[in-house]
């Protein structure tokens, strides 16, 4: 049986009006009317997933670093996943603080205007994806996983585009698995989410985010849940290796730097995946000269998928 849900509403931003409005959810899936599809073709997405430090001093900065290389490089995605905390929720549409309420960070999911459209702001800016009209968000939730550290999994369901089925929806996943020796619990987490993903209802999605992969085992844990780990589809495992996690810094205790982050999908086409280099940012001292810190100990991960 999978953990019970707490749907919640999803805010977009209504140009006409200047305010963040609410999209209505339609609940969970068996309680939903059959919504025609959406007279989409097949399209491509840009997703980002970055896991941005909240432990580090100047966390607020190293956000805005990282959200300004998102938006403002070549290729800016469609969708953004990756982990926030209170500082940079005030710079978003983070206005339930449930999520936020006595934790050092959590999920955050953004989504373009340029690629999604809302009940508030149906197709204002005309077709911003590649291969027809924009997509609409159904619902948002979030789900608690079993967990030594109380996480959970943020969905964000989107209705599917023709020809799919009536009434049938899109998932996107935003992760952040459980840490350190904590095997058992990501199998557990990983076997939950492909439940997620097949649920009746759901025509596939992706998971994104921290897989915290520190172990041989985790990286088999994609393929037992028959996913495709789509670093590994577009490149295979003996090509680039993907790392994301102890990048270019000095690692103690006798690690190593690891492929921690992902993107697993099922139903979807992976086109192109790579790996999101770190910038530096200035940290104050009260004595010396200030020093120059990446601005995560994660680099991000870029994919493109077909619909």
């Amino acid at each position: 049986m999978l953990p019970d849900r707490l749907y919640r509403a999803l805010s977009a931003f209504n140009h006409s009006t200047q305010r963040w409005a609410a999209i209505p959810l339609h609940g969970p899936l068996a309680q939903r009317p059959s919504l025609p599809p959406r007279d989409v073709d097949k399209q491509r997405l840009s997703l980002v997933s970055w896991n941005v430090d909240a432990f580090h001093s100047r966390p607020a900065a190293r956000s805005k670093l990282i959200l300004k290389h998102i938006l403002e490089g070549p290729k800016p995605p469609g969708i953004k996943s990756g982990l926030a905390f209170g500082t940079l929720s005030s710079a978003t549409d983070a206005e339930d603080n449930t999520s936020f309420d006595d934790v050092p960070f959590a999920t955050m999911t953004l989504l373009s205007n340029k690629c999604f459209a809302s009940d508030s702001d149906p197709q204002e800016g005309g077709d911003g994806v590649e291969g027809g009209r924009k997509l609409m968000p159904e619902s948002v939730f979030r789900m608690p996983l079993a967990s030594k550290y109380g996480r959970d999994v943020l969905c964000v369901d989107i209705a599917a585009p023709a020809p799919a089925a009536p009434g049938t929806v899109l998932r996107l996943l935003n992760v952040h698995l459980d840490s350190l020796d904590s095997l058992l619990w990501r199998t557990q987490q990983m076997e939950i989410l492909a439940g997620v993903l097949r649920e009746p209802g759901c025509g596939g999605g992706l998971i994104a985010g921290d897989f915290n992969a520190i172990t041989p085992e985790d990286d088999g844990l994609v393929d037992k849940n028959e996913l495709v780990d789509a670093w590994v589809a577009l490149h295979g495992r003996t090509g680039p290796n993907g790392v994301t996690w102890g990048v270019g810094v000095e690692l103690k205790n006798g690690l190593k730097p690891g492929r921690l982050d992902k993107v697993a999908m099922l139903g979807l086409k992976a086109e192109e995946m790579e790996v999101l280099q770190l910038g530096l940012i200035h940290v104050p001292r009260p004595a010396g000269p200030p020093l120059d810190s990446p601005w995560s100990d994660h680099c991000g991960l870029r994919c493109t998928f077909t619909i």
